[in-house]
């Protein structure tokens, strides 16, 4: 595989640190301390954020919140690796000269590096870590009361889903925001059509069909001599299901949420997939696949169609139809639309100056600390990332999964980490009909 067949190494989504690369941080035991902020701020009080994963995205979703809020100082940094922390100060820096207030004291590296800018005095902390991670990192953020904003997806297996669940239930009762990065719920665009389609524009919903077809995310990065077999997963985490879900779970989960979201959070009650990989097949692309389809099966009999697939050379689209008793609604290309209803309603959004969903993420955040109304994401998240890992679940065995099945499961992907040296062993990558449900 050539390096021209590649999209270069991690870039944000939100065009920041473009000279970043992967995220960091990872997970230990931790050591909690309680939070002093437990609910709402006043509008000239200073909130102390830290970011926990340094990378393209993390660094992104901090400016984005320091854009937020005019008394928002970022005061702590952590990732797995010191280049990471460094690129991303000097970036934020760059940018928000005035905000930055992280002293060599309270950038952090290593594998405890969640935990020590939890503890380091933070009001608010974004968790932008390799998804494999975020349920431990969730769970130690809100057992310390904090307010998170948390990446998507929030976790790569079942049991991690039911941490982030049992987290966002201690975040209610703590009275503590939890943000997701599942920003198309943040889009004006695409909250308008849902709710045209929520009030019955569309009429009764009868089926759905979402597309994430695309090319190659990043190129894997070349083993050195140096690294341990934990630090070159950690390095390359895309391409190992245990730390990104594979990249139906890490990527295309986006429309995933957008069906879910369609289905008013209603979850599917069974879905079948096919799945393989027939293109990135070398080596350094880890265990995952490089395609999926996958038919879910919503209550009344309302089917759920998801294609996705990351290969070079072939047709791409991102798409969502919405099909009903009375008309369809389309998104189409879903940062900016057209966002579309046609049937017995014809309806189109309209916005002057397009926002930024990346932006209003944060926004709304901290206005909710702000005004003592937190915004709790946390069973919506949890719940689109198990649709995306049910859907795994289907196509890695062959088999039919049921919701029950899924959220029950008992297959641990994340492993137990005690240091660079933890021996993690690699599971052959997955085939249907073969591999075995656990």
């Amino acid at each position: 595989m050539t390096k021209q067949n590649l999209i270069e190494r991690p870039t944000s989504r939100r065009d920041f640190l473009k000279s970043s690369a992967l995220l960091g941080g990872v997970l230990a035991a931790p050591a909690l301390l309680p939070g002093k902020l437990l609910g709402a701020a006043g509008g000239g009080d200073t909130l102390r954020l830290g970011l926990i994963g340094c990378g393209g995205r993390g660094s992104g979703a901090a400016a984005n919140a320091l854009s937020a809020d005019k008394n928002v100082v970022l005061t702590a940094l952590g990732d797995a690796f010191a280049d990471r922390v460094q690129n991303s100060l000097k970036n934020l820096q760059a940018a928000h000269p005035d905000r930055v207030k992280v002293s060599p004291e309270t950038c952090f590296v290593g594998l405890d590096a969640y935990q020590k800018v939890i503890e380091s005095g933070v009001d608010v902390v974004i968790l932008a870590t390799p998804p494999g991670f975020r349920p431990v990192h969730l769970k130690a953020a809100v057992a310390a009361g904090k307010h998170v904003f948390c990446e998507k997806p929030v976790a790569t297996d079942a049991p991690g889903v039911r941490m982030v669940l049992e987290a966002a239930a201690e975040a209610k009762r703590r009275n503590l925001s939890i943000v997701s990065g599942f920003c198309y719920r943040y889009n004006h665009g695409v909250r308008a059509i849902m709710q045209q389609v929520h009030d019955g524009g569309i009429g009764e919903v009868r089926a759905l069909y979402t597309t994430y077809n695309t090319g190659y995310v990043w190129a894997p990065f070349p083993r050195q001599p140096e690294w341990t077999d934990l630090q070159y997963q950690v390095k390359n985490w895309y391409y190992y299901t245990w730390l990104s879900g594979d990249h139906l779970v890490e990527q295309a989960v986006h429309s995933l949420d957008k069906m879910a979201w369609a289905m008013r959070d209603v979850p599917p009650v069974k879905c079948v997939a096919h799945g393989g990989r027939q293109v990135r097949t070398a080596p350094e692309f880890g265990n995952i696949f490089d395609h999926f389809s996958i038919v879910y099966d919503y209550p009344d009999g309302v089917k759920g169609f998801h294609f996705c697939r990351q290969q070079m050379g072939c047709a791409n689209d991102n798409s969502d139809y919405i099909m009903g008793s009375d008309g369809v609604a389309h998104i189409v290309r879903a940062f900016s639309g057209p966002f579309v209803l046609k049937g017995k309603t014809n309806w189109r959004y309209r916005e002057s100056k397009p926002s930024d969903m990346y932006q209003n993420e944060h926004d709304e955040l901290f206005a909710g600390i702000r005004n003592g109304k937190p915004i709790n994401d946390g069973v919506a998240m949890a719940h689109s990332t198990l649709v995306a890992i049910m859907g795994r679940m289907a196509g890695y065995t062959g088999q039919e999964i049921t919701w029950e099945q899924a959220l029950n499961s008992q297959e641990t992907l994340v492993p137990e980490i005690n240091g660079w040296q933890t021996a993690v062993a690699v599971p052959p990558v997955a085939l249907p009909g073969q591999t075995k449900f656990i």
